[in-house]
């Protein structure tokens, strides 16, 4: 058995996957180690990262995705790209489970699909992974997809990636901006999610506009989540969630995963590295402020975004932690939001 720092963080959101399925990175690499990016299995044993959710994300082609660099600026309004259409979405999301199996296959991660196999697995010496689809597109209208999706292994899904689905509007990369921008959830959407509430499949309102989680608030009789959002009172980014969200989200017993990215993070949205953990700890009191010490976790949107250089990768938790601590958090509260409040979560979602 490896030593690994701890408590180990149990992580709301990555896009690993991503990479493997550009062919930037084999299973392999990440189970071996790699010379840049921000998981593999080496630097998750060296930072106490335990795993999390790995996200199946469908990319738009390269001319129509968003450009990060221009959130270098502010103020930005970064145009959405076209939606995807449905049987190419499911094939991509296909070879996104076909990767995951890769990198089990690897020994890189452990795919859970309990609560109990997390909390086993980040007692082991892989990363504990949660398969999630990071934008439904993949599904059609009548849902009958997510059957199928669920006996593969699917626990957690967001309706949506900022660009339209038939199922609702998600916000676009804005900044200044709150994220009251579209409509509400369309019928399908609405069918999407008594279908995640029967099949105990957690809906991910990160990236989903104003309107549409309302909607979920009204309809789902699950804990509302956002697997990777911040709080907007700290930056009025498009992309973080108001106070009313935050009330929303804590009289429903759900959570806030704390995203890494620094656009997120810094007051000013620009999406520069160089800044202070404080920036993440202001989040930190806002977010426990509203939801209380079981309700706020980590979310880092690791290999998807540019986090702060302090952190630079899942080795540089170490860092985190001595923040957290710097910052008066104990060992209670430390472990709660290392893995605990996630694991309370995703229990009273998933039943077990």
């Amino acid at each position: 058995m490896t030593s690994w720092p701890g408590p180990r963080i149990f992580d709301g959101h990555n896009d690993t996957l991503l990479r493997i399925l550009r062919g930037q990175i084999t299973p392999e690499d990440v189970a071996q180690g790699l010379p840049d990016g921000h998981i593999d299995l080496p630097r998750a044993r060296a930072g106490g990262f335990g795993g999390g959710f790995f996200a199946i994300f469908v990319p738009s082609p390269a001319d129509k995705a968003v450009r990060y660099e221009v959130m270098e600026h502010p103020p930005y309004d970064l145009p959405l790209p076209d939606p995807i259409p449905q049987p190419e979405a499911w094939d991509f999301v296909m070879r996104g489970f076909e990767a995951l199996t890769g990198l089990e296959q690897a020994g890189a991660i452990t795919l859970c699909r309990t609560a109990g196999e997390i909390e086993e697995a980040l007692k082991g010496d892989t990363m504990a992974a949660v398969a999630h689809i990071e934008g439904a597109e993949a599904v059609s209208e009548s849902c009958v997809e997510l059957e199928e999706l669920h006996a593969m292994g699917l626990r957690s899904l967001g309706p949506v990636w900022s660009r339209p689905t038939v199922f609702g509007e998600g916000v676009p990369f804005r900044y200044p901006s709150t994220g009251d921008i579209g409509g509400g959830l369309t019928e399908a959407g609405k069918r999407l999610v008594a279908e995640c509430n029967r099949l105990k499949i957690m809906l991910d309102l990160s990236h989903l506009n104003e309107q549409g989680v309302d909607d979920i608030a009204a309809l789902s009789d699950a804990p509302l989540v956002a697997t990777h959002s911040n709080a907007h009172a700290v930056t009025p980014h498009s992309r973080n969630l108001t106070e009313r969200q935050l009330e929303q989200i804590a009289e429903s017993g759900g959570m806030v995963g704390i995203n890494y990215a620094s656009a997120f993070l810094r007051p000013d949205g620009k999406m520069l590295a160089e800044f202070s953990l404080d920036l993440m700890m202001r989040h930190l009191d806002h977010l426990i402020k509203f939801l209380g010490e079981d309700g706020v976790g980590f979310g880092s949107d690791f290999d998807g975004a540019l986090v702060p250089e302090e952190i630079k990768d899942c080795a540089g938790l170490v860092n985190l932690r001595a923040a957290l601590r710097k910052h008066g958090v104990d060992d209670a509260l430390m472990n709660k939001l290392a893995h605990g409040n996630w694991l309370r979560v995703l229990r009273a979602t998933w039943g077990k």
